[in-house]
């Protein structure tokens, strides 16, 4: 079995090829620059331990793994089209360094590459591949949606903000290992659990990142403190603030997001512990990771086997922020 690191390694040797025609290059030289501009390619890299766990890593799981990437990086393009974003990774997103009409056509040209990959594999797999696949497609689909349907909404319920993160990032997490398990043989049994340890795992993820925010330390995060809040988005720790203040303390949020002043992060952050939103959301982490590895330890396989997930599982997911 290997660990996480040595699957990166791994996947990074196979995809680290040129997966397009060098003509037209107006074309290919975007949909090639996304894919080469960093990221830890966690999802095709699930997808080949979701195999490794029930078999010898076949060739057909580097072929899904890469559609993943593909299908991955295809709507992260329309995404920071949609989110008007400028940088992703540190770099200029593709519809900055190559505008707008050329971005939406390389995010096609990715999608299609992608059925590509997955029309190389064993023919006895394809029916249950193809169909988890566009299942996972129009799932992302409805929860990019459902995001930018929150931005316009006064009140988002936190049922509504964990259904919307599930489709828009955990599934995709949870199906990489499940397109891994399909391809080893794995009983139906086994392959539910192994989707719904990857779906618990990325809504805790999403809770992490979003405490980390607003409370995390800027240099070990990477980003400003406070980003979300600056931006009034309705994270886990937004809503539940909402949820749990009083009249008074609600009544500042809610102008505190309409009117911006300059102190408005550190305003925020003090009502936000007064509402112990911090503490609150460390242990919303703690039952949505509890209950994924619930699922790894019923999924039908010897522990020792389970072994690099349970680790990945705690390399995501930090216990100390």
């Amino acid at each position: 079995m290997h660990s996480f690191q040595e699957l990166s390694e791994k996947i990074n040797v196979h995809f680290n090829t040129r997966h397009f025609p060098e003509t037209p290059a107006t074309l290919y030289e975007p949909a090639e620059y996304i894919l080469h501009i960093g990221g830890k390619r966690i999802r095709p890299v699930l997808c080949l331990m979701g195999n490794e766990l029930f078999d010898e890593i076949s060739a057909d799981a580097y072929y899904v793994a890469a559609a993943i990437e593909l299908f991955h990086n295809f709507s992260l393009i329309h995404d920071d089209i949609m989110d008007k974003a400028p940088l992703r990774r540190g770099m200029e997103t593709v519809h900055i360094k190559y505008g707008e009409s050329t971005a939406l056509l390389a995010g096609d040209v990715m999608l299609v590459k992608a059925y590509d990959y997955i029309s190389k594999i064993k023919p006895e797999h394809l029916p249950k591949v193809l169909q988890l696949f566009n299942k996972v497609g129009r799932e992302v689909c409805e929860g990019q949606q459902l995001d930018m349907d929150f931005e316009k909404k006064e009140t988002v319920l936190l049922d509504e903000y964990v259904h919307m993160i599930t489709l828009k990032t955990s599934v995709l997490l949870a199906a990489s290992l499940q397109f891994g398990a399909i391809l080893g043989g794995a009983a139906g049994d086994s392959q539910h659990h192994l989707y719904e340890f990857g779906k618990n795992l990325g809504i805790a993820f999403q809770v992490q990142d979003d405490y980390l925010d607003a409370f995390g330390d800027p240099e070990k995060f990477g980003k400003q403190v406070g980003g979300d809040i600056i931006a009034n988005k309705k994270t886990f720790l937004m809503i539940h603030a909402l949820e749990t203040a009083s009249a008074e303390q609600r009544a500042e949020l809610t102008k505190l997001m309409k009117e911006n002043p300059s102190d408005k992060v550190a305003k925020v952050l003090q009502i936000f512990k007064e509402c112990k939103v911090d503490a609150w959301a460390n242990q919303l982490k703690e039952k949505y990771l509890q209950t994924a590895l619930q699922h790894l330890e019923d999924t039908a396989v010897q522990e020792v086997r389970k072994k690099a997930l349970i680790e990945l599982a705690g390399y995501l997911i930090q216990r100390e922020n």
